[in-house]
């Protein structure tokens, strides 16, 4: 099954302009009355996304019980030209009730025009209570939360097979250089490149390069200039973004450290993004950068059956930042919002936005959140579990996905086909310089 939190895989995002985010606490407020405000309730509430197949009916089977108890039928509409079609639907006056916005510049652009309406009071309350600053700052415009955050990915994650470390007496490390260092310690031990990528992904090709990069530059420069970067005050050509690229080369540009499994460095961008399961699963592989979802891979039986756990086949340790200790994660996920206001349209925003919803939902299977009223005991994997708990530690600082902020013309363009070029060779400079160029003039 593919999964949405990994569905720009397959799908680029739609270009839009720029939109102004505010990355920073919520606060209330009304915004204007759009195209889609709709009148009395009439027990039907639209809802319009990009979640399909199984989990689509996981989605549907969530909400199931809760539309019985309150006499609403959820009628949910699923589109893999969502991202093209929401807005012209909006501006048509066509809008659905509810969106689910896999981009936070999504909502932001829409409520920024005034057709989203301004999160009710109890879906505000949910925010508050529920999710953290730095989520809620992924549904704020200009001071106003407009939406609510749903599931979300975990991304980051360094999947290695505990009993080869325990064979080779080495250990998970605690930061950037320990972790070259242990990098070079197995390509000595074993004779052969430890690192395993595939950026693979026909028209999307390159993306898992742009998760490598985003990691370094929140670990290594810090949240605020990770917010410069992704609004662009400062360009990728900046010190802090070349920095990062420098310390992604020391693995992927590295042909003694990768590409295990596949062949040399250039194989990377021939190797699909999943086939890593395969090389892990089988031994030939020790360390792969990916995120959450890649589990499901792992444990696909097509691709070995193998088991992920603590002490299984498979585990994962989150990229580890510059220093011992720290704390920032990359991730993805979904922002709920609504171009209605009638009772019924608002009961569900509340509904989705709440912790009954999230354990609902988490129970089911295959998917996690960052509301911090989820039982991580309700996920269904290890590594979902230890997801949920990474993202609800309140010191956790979560930044969302940088691609998927950033202009699509760049997110799912330019900065996808400019880590291909650089993994063919190109040199970093002419990289970023061209990456820069492809930025929308406001």
């Amino acid at each position: 099954m593919i999964s949405h939190h990994f569905r720009r895989a397959l799908l680029p995002i739609a270009t839009l302009g720029v939109a102004t985010m505010v990355l920073s606490g919520c606060a209330s407020g009304s915004g204007a009355e759009g195209p889609g405000d709709a009148g009395d309730a009439d027990g039907v509430v639209t809802i319009y996304g990009t979640i399909a197949d199984t989990e689509a009916e996981l989605l549907e089977e969530s909400w199931a019980d809760w539309e019985e108890a309150n006499g609403i039928d959820i009628q949910y509409e699923s589109s893999k030209e969502f991202e093209a079609q929401i807005s012209i639907r909006a501006q048509g006056g066509n809008a659905p009730d509810i969106a689910i916005f896999p981009q936070p510049g999504l909502i932001a652009d829409l409520a920024s025009r005034d057709y989203i309406q301004a999160a009710p009071e109890g879906v505000q309350a949910n925010v508050d209570e529920f999710w953290s600053e730095d989520w809620a700052g992924y549904g704020t415009t200009d001071g106003v939360l407009y939406g609510a955050p749903l599931m979300a990915s975990l991304k980051g994650f360094v999947w290695y097979s505990p009993a080869q470390f325990t064979e080779w007496g080495v250990e998970v490390p605690e930061t950037w250089d320990e972790m070259l260092t242990l990098t070079q310690t197995i390509a000595d031990t074993t004779g052969t490149a430890p690192w395993c990528a595939g950026f693979g992904s026909d028209a999307a090709t390159g993306w898992p390069g742009t998760d490598w990069v985003e990691d370094l530059v929140l670990r290594e420069a810090g949240p605020e200039v990770y917010d410069q970067w992704v609004s662009h005050e400062i360009p990728f050509s900046d010190p802090a973004i070349v920095a990062a690229f420098d310390s992604v080369g020391d693995i992927l540009l590295n042909p003694e450290f990768v590409n295990a499994g596949f062949g040399d460095v250039k194989s990377i961008n021939s190797t699909p993004f999943g086939d890593a399961a395969r090389a892990l699963g089988d031994g030939s592989c020790a360390l792969h950068h990916q995120a959450s979802f890649f589990d499901g891979f792992i444990q696909d039986p097509k691709n070995g059956n193998a088991t992920v756990g603590p002490d299984a086949d498979i585990w994962a340790f989150v990229t580890p930042s510059t220093e011992a200790g720290g704390n920032a994660v990359t991730g993805g996920g979904e922002i709920v919002g609504a171009f209605s206001n009638d009772e019924d349209t608002i009961a569900v925003q509340e509904y989705l936005s709440s912790a009954e919803w999230a354990n609902t939902r988490v129970k089911l299977g295959g998917v996690l959140s960052a509301n911090s009223g989820l039982d991580p005991a309700n996920a269904s994997s290890p590594i979902l579990q230890e997801a949920i708990t990474i993202l609800q530690d309140p010191d956790t600082t979560f930044r969302f996905d940088a691609s998927d902020l950033m202009p699509g013309v760049v997110g799912a363009g330019s900065f996808w086909t400019g880590m291909v070029d650089w993994i063919n060779g190109k040199s970093t400079e002419d990289v970023l310089s061209t990456i820069d160029a492809s930025w929308p003039s406001e």
